[in-house]
């Protein structure tokens, strides 16, 4: 079992930053491509931004694309979601995810996981 932490979140004013957290608690996460994921209570799950474990490369949603980033960092075991410019449509659980199937980054975030009681919450409200 692999287990992943994600932590900060909270809520900000439209136009907001958030930097949110997955670390590997007792895996390292090198050799795992990294996707942060988010759902809204009753939809389904979105995949929001994806990195691969070799060569960095990324892949964002176009509703993400240009506000957010995802950063690897070896030294601390973690994927970090920088988001800036948050807009109300961003208000929901963000949650990550550690794989070894999918192919590219491309695949893993367009077939999303659940983030049912898990992850971290974002809420973008004036």
């Amino acid at each position: 079992q692999l287990t992943l932490v994600e932590s900060g979140g909270g809520a900000v004013r439209p136009g907001g930053t958030l930097r949110l957290s997955c670390v590997g608690s007792d895996f390292s996460l090198d050799s795992y491509k990294i996707g942060w994921f988010r759902q809204v209570p009753g939809k389904e799950p979105e995949g929001v931004s994806c990195i691969s474990s070799e060569d960095s490369t990324t892949y964002y949603s176009d509703a993400v694309s240009g506000r957010f980033r995802i950063i690897r960092n070896k030294t601390d075991n973690a994927v970090y979601l920088q988001m800036d410019s948050l807009k109300a449509e961003d208000t929901a659980i963000y949650c990550c995810n550690a794989d070894r199937f999918w192919p590219t980054v491309h695949h893993m975030c367009t077939n999303p996981v659940n983030c049912r009681n898990r992850g971290t919450q974002v809420t973008v409200s004036s």
